[in-house]
């Protein structure tokens, strides 16, 4: 045997040993048809709901490591609906989300910690009309079978994002506070 086959076999050997020796964890997904992405606000003081119909996730949660975790969703702006199609249609345009310039909303974990059993705080950049800001979004997890279920609620200020500018910026018509509510479903996560 020339030196070369041996050192191409002894390279071979040592990436199949690693490989065995990596452990396998299920592959997450994201269930959409069991999922939801919405969000409530008032105008004139009226709450009003709305929820985005279409958002992906790539998520790699580790409920042994939650540090060495890593989540980002990107969510469709067109998607977004208040369930009327006068509203639905203004939602688009560049006073609210501004679909053709800025078609995703994107966010992405920077750090993940365990508070209690089956709850975590998901720290990182959210990004909407091309503004970054940081959240810090609680998590809780229930399972039912394979599903995992992470579901939480945090808020936004929708002016630090320029979500309803110009006439729209006037807090007295429509709150500043929006409330966004989640339900995940998942698989492939295992206990936590």
């Amino acid at each position: 045997m020339n030196t070369f086959s041996f050192t191409l076999r002894t390279a071979s050997l040592c990436v199949a040993a690693a490989l065995l020796c990596v452990p396998v964890q299920a592959q997450q997904k994201l269930l959409p048809a069991q999922s939801e992405i919405a969000f409530t606000s008032k105008q004139m003081g009226v709450s009003v709901d709305g929820h985005f119909k279409k958002f992906d996730a790539q998520i790699a949660f580790d409920p042994a490591r939650p540090d060495a975790s890593k989540i980002a969703f990107a969510i469709d702006t067109a998607s977004a609906t208040l369930g009327a199609p006068e509203s639905d249609a203004e939602l688009p345009k560049p006073n609210w989300f501004n679909v053709p310039k800025f078609p995703q909303a994107t966010f992405q974990s920077g750090t993940v910690r365990k508070t209690a059993p089956g709850k975590y705080e998901v720290a990182g950049k959210l990004s909407i009309k091309g503004n970054v800001r940081d959240v810090v979004v609680p998590v809780s997890l229930s399972q039912a079978g394979a599903i995992t279920t992470a579901s939480g609620v945090f808020a936004i200020k929708r002016l630090a994002f320029k979500i309803g500018e110009n006439e729209w910026a006037d807090t007295s018509m429509v709150a500043d506070d929006v409330q966004v509510k989640f339900k995940l479903a998942l698989t492939g996560v295992g206990s936590y």
